[in-house]
């Protein structure tokens, strides 16, 4: 054997050695918990063949408590670059056999290479989360790996997709990063989120309390509002986040990818006409609504379980990816409160950020009112609703169902904040508020004084529905582009969104940047 067949086999053993991270007995007993190793979980997200990794012998430089000696190649994350459906994205999966997939410096900055390659190249960034937070022994030194991914992540934001999977527990440190991510999705049983763990959490607040109660997928999704998706397993999970980057375009200066379709887009919608009832008082599910109407009745919804007043998710119409913003009148009769204001604002800018057009289901009675909802801050939590409308600039195709009351109208899109097109149905009612509550105000003295007051306030009802909150009075003042049948919400919404495709901007002032509320 030569010096260079010597040279290539010690190539050969020190890359089998990376691939078995923390050993054999580790990730059995990984394995033996549900989970795929974080090699396992890269072979099932990208295509066959197309993962390269970097920095594959990487090691940790700390010295102290003995360090040295338990070095790892790999440093507890495999980093790298491959294709999901033939569009290449940039990886990184921590590896939970290796000290616990904790964060020294050199992790982080495996991880921080792969943020910026994908800034870059122009490339989507996922992340693979299953972590014991930072690593104690190399002290400031996992701060200053943390440091530089949270710098990493916030200036990638807005310029490539950033995923993240929480796969594993994630602590402390280990939750900022995806928190600074586009997506969060967790797998339900073994991902949690938690600033600190349950046994801090007892010795310092006095609260005995599990991993998964504290942050648990079921916690993250229905509460806190931080997990857009949850998985049952792994695989369920990487399938979820294939899917997700379908609606997605590589970067900011692309266009999302155009699928061919085989439903037509001048298909009737003849099921909308009984769906909606026309009575205000009665109520639907709008989701049935969004998949009548987009390309084979295919709704991919984010935070189907967190402010379910509201809903958002991707679609497709003619081919094309949209967002899709809908008030929900199943719950709290479809009104905008402070958690919904917050979902609904974010994922507004995102969509913006990444080219994708937005479609908006109107059926809103008005901001959520309450004690609670004032002291908790409605007003600057509403207002992040109108900042993002105002401040996108994709196409915008706003569709009236039923009610449209007060502030709630700009507040889901309307003209004046910049919808390009506002369509709505003959059943629309748009006004400061509803009838009764408009007429106690207008009339109440004259109602007060009347022999009947009942009838005089019906009549007087009827009168304001009847004349100021038809859509052919706002049709008369030109607040709305077209008064459409609900069979033809479908066609017309694609036949906008095509007529908007070229879309250009006027100028607006020059700034650093706006000021949302917070």
């Amino acid at each position: 054997m030569n010096e260079m067949e010597d040279r290539i086999k010690l190539l050969h053993e020190k890359e089998e050695l990376a691939r078995q991270g923390g050993g054999i007995e580790k990730i059995e007993r990984h394995r033996r918990a549900g989970k795929l190793t974080a090699r396992e979980r890269l072979d099932y997200l990208l295509d066959a063949g197309s993962f390269r990794e970097i920095n594959m012998f990487a090691e940790t430089q700390c010295f102290e408590f003995d360090m040295q000696k338990k070095k790892i190649l790999g440093d507890g994350v495999v980093t790298g670059y491959g294709k999901v459906n033939g569009r290449q994205v940039f990886v990184f999966s921590q590896d939970a056999t290796v000290f616990g997939g904790s964060c020294g410096r050199a992790h982080g900055q495996k991880i921080c290479l792969m943020i910026r390659l994908a800034r870059k190249t122009g490339s989507p960034i996922i992340g693979l989360n299953d972590t014991g937070g930072g690593r104690l022994q190399e002290g400031m030194d996992n701060v200053a790996g943390y440091g530089e991914m949270f710098f990493e992540n916030s200036i990638t934001s807005g310029v490539v997709p950033q995923i993240s999977a929480i796969m594993g527990p994630c602590t402390g440190g280990g939750v900022y990063s995806p928190a600074l991510t586009d997506f969060i999705l967790q797998v339900e049983g073994t991902g949690q989120m938690f600033i600190t763990g349950p046994a801090v959490v007892k010795e310092v607040m006095g609260e005995d309390v599990s991993f998964e109660k504290l942050g648990g997928a079921k916690v993250h999704s229905e509460f806190s509002g931080v997990t857009h998706l949850t998985a049952k397993n792994d695989r369920e999970c990487l399938d979820m986040i294939k899917k997700l980057l379908s609606f997605l375009p590589q970067s900011n200066r692309d266009d999302p990818p155009v699928l061919a379709t085989d439903d037509d887009p001048q298909r009737l919608c003849e099921k909308l006409t009984h769906l909606v009832p026309a009575d205000q008082r009665k109520t639907y599910d709008m989701r049935e609504v969004i998949r009548e109407v987009v390309d084979a009745g295919d709704f991919f919804e984010l935070h189907p379980r967190y402010a379910q007043n509201l809903i958002v998710g991707f679609a497709r119409l003619a081919g094309r990816s949209v967002g899709i913003v809908a008030n929900q009148p199943r719950v709290f009769a479809g009104s905008i409160d402070i958690n919904a204001a917050d979902k609904g604002s974010r994922f507004i800018r995102f969509c913006d950020a990444f080219n994708i057009p937005l479609i908006i289901f109107v059926d809103v009675p008005g901001y959520m009112p309450g004690v609670r909802q004032e002291y908790g801050g409605i007003i600057r939590h509403g207002a992040k609703m109108l900042y993002a409308w105002s401040e996108s600039t994709v196409p915008k195709i706003t569709c009236i169902l039923r009610k449209s009351y007060g502030g709630a109208i700009p507040g889901m899109c309307c003209h004046e904040v910049g919808a390009d097109q506002l369509l709505v149905w003959p059943t629309a009612e748009m006004a400061m508020m509803g009838a009764e509550p408009a007429v106690n105000i207008l009339y109440k003295r004259e109602i007060e004084s009347a022999p009947d007051p009942e009838q005089v306030r019906k009549e007087k009802s009827d009168y304001y529905r009847n004349t100021f909150s038809t859509p052919y009075y706002s049709a008369s003042k030109q607040l709305i582009d077209m008064v459409i049948e609900p069979k033809n919400t479908r066609r017309l919404m694609i036949d906008s969104l095509l007529m908007m495709k070229d879309k250009k901007i006027e100028q607006r002032p020059w700034r650093k940047h706006g000021v949302m509320p917070t």
